[in-house]
């Protein structure tokens, strides 16, 4: 038979048991060291002594445990970092598209733009080969497309090509040398030179202004060509060797330009340029009333056929 109890052990029962982990836990948590109290009874690793006085294997107790000391967190430190991070979202959300070009992320094109500035839709069809763009990206059809432009341009600075103002052609009225006179924009009517330049310029304000060029009826008329019009029109044309188409100094405008604001834009800005609607042609004036008739002042009153 097993041995008989200690009556003087003192009885040590579960509720204390508990009570003595659970302090040892508390104690564990505030990082200070468990309480050393602990009845005899308890102390016995082989066994228990219960109400009943049986002994049993004892459970081992949760202060007993390996655990890492934890305090509380708190609730302001908590909410700080999710403020935080919500503000940090926002900032990438804004700024980013407000400073950056809208490139695809990643691979070549990450790289690319690192790497080289590209150009406008603009320079890519207008100008030369931009620096450090890479000759891959270069498409044919932007190449043809920007010589289509530069070819056209080159043709509007150079409308009045090989024409030199500053000459004054030799001959008589009405048998100037086809050489020596300009053809105009509509590529029939033909001026002096100097005359000719003259009128490309008031064109081009023209254009700015309406976006449509002067419309011409007549310019340089050779001495046949007089002797027909005078024929037709009677009054209203010069005789043969007197009028200013025989200089290249004169043009008829078309109707169209005669009138509305077209027409008074002509009377408003053309002698700024060197052109205007002669007094013997207005109303009132010496000679027949012809609004459509113009001419280069300057050239009329140095070589041609001025009526005051």
């Amino acid at each position: 038979m097993g041995s008989q109890p200690d009556p003087r052990a003192p009885v040590v029962s579960r509720r204390q048991l508990r009570e003595q982990a659970a302090q040892a836990e508390r104690a564990q948590r505030r990082g200070k060291p468990a309480p050393t109290t602990v009845h005899a009874a308890a102390q016995e690793p082989a066994s228990t002594v219960l109400e009943s006085g049986q002994r049993h294997a004892p459970k081992p107790a949760k202060s007993q445990q390996q655990s890492v000391p934890r305090g509380p967190v708190s609730r302001s430190a908590s909410w700080t970092v999710r403020l935080g991070v919500l503000a940090a979202l926002a900032g990438v959300t804004v700024v980013v598209p407000l400073t950056q070009k809208s490139l695809p992320t990643g691979g070549i094109a990450a790289d690319l733009q690192a790497q080289v500035e590209l150009p406008s839709t603009v320079e890519a069809l207008t100008s030369s080969a931009v620096p450090g763009l890479p000759s891959s990206l270069i498409s044919t059809d932007a190449t043809a497309l920007r010589s289509m432009v530069t070819t056209s341009r080159s043709e509007e600075r150079e409308e009045l090509a090989g024409c030199d103002g500053s000459t004054r052609a030799p001959g008589t009225n009405g048998q100037l040398k086809t050489a020596d006179l300009c053809t105009l924009w509509d590529g029939k009517t033909q001026l002096r030179a100097d005359a000719a330049v003259s009128l490309a310029v008031l064109n081009e304000a023209f254009v700015a202004r309406f976006g449509a060029d002067m419309c011409l009826s007549s310019g340089y008329r050779t001495l046949s060509q007089q002797i027909s019009v005078k024929a037709q029109k009677g009054g209203l044309a010069a005789a043969p060797g007197k009028s200013n188409h025989g200089w290249g100094l004169a043009v008829d405008l078309c109707s169209s330009e005669t009138s509305g604001s077209k027409w008074t834009w002509l009377n408003q800005n053309a002698p700024s340029y060197g052109w205007d609607n002669p007094e013997w042609a207005r109303p009132g004036g010496s000679g027949p009333y012809e609004r459509w008739h113009w001419e280069y002042t300057q050239g009329v009153k140095d070589d041609g056929e001025y009526y005051g």
